[in-house]
């Protein structure tokens, strides 16, 4: 038998992530069953466990694909062209959906919860170091609030459909803005 390249591999994988985004943004995680998982991915049963061992396996590995880019500096054309980038997520890939899921599964599993807060963490620090904010408390809270807003926007997308993000972007400069002047 030939041996199977690791490019292989990495696309199968990749092809059952794909097929799970979508059939949890669409049904919800309680409501997708392996049986679903194989169906949607057009592999089987065999082929999606060598991969993942459960369901919770494969919401851990989205959540870990699933960061975004950071803009480095915060200034309002970052801020809006990141908005952005989250409103085309959520409308081409329902992106926002599938965050809405995992947000909810996190309450109820401690291991999806702690992934759920490492990258939330990430998430902050990152943008407390672009902010142009020397005090690190008032970097620190500024990020918090701004990450706050921009999860908020996501949430929104997520029941509302497409948003249009220019109040959301108005928001967070004039937060950015009044933590860079404190």
């Amino acid at each position: 038998m030939p041996k199977v390249s690791q490019a292989h591999l990495d696309a199968r994988r990749q092809q059952i992530l794909n097929a799970a985004r979508i059939r949890f943004a669409n049904h919800g995680f309680a409501r997708t069953s392996m049986t679903d998982l194989v169906d949607a991915s057009g592999l089987s049963n065999g082929a999606i466990y060598r991969y993942f061992k459960s369901k919770n396996e494969i919401i851990s590995a989205i959540c870990d694909e699933s960061s975004q880019t950071l803009p480095t500096e915060l200034s309002a054309d970052s801020i809006r062209d990141f908005l952005n980038d989250i409103r085309t997520l959520a409308r081409d890939q329902d992106h926002a959906r599938l965050v809405a899921q995992i947000y909810a599964e996190a309450v109820v599993s401690p291991s999806l919860a702690a992934t759920v807060q490492s990258q939330l963490h990430e998430l902050r620090t990152a943008i407390a170091i672009a902010l142009p904010i020397r005090d690190q408390a008032t970097a620190d809270q500024t990020a918090a609030a701004f990450v706050a807003l921009c999860h908020g926007y996501t949430q929104q997308l997520a029941v509302r459909g497409d948003l249009d993000p220019e109040p959301y972007v108005t928001a967070l400069i004039a937060l950015v803005e009044a933590a860079s002047d404190s």
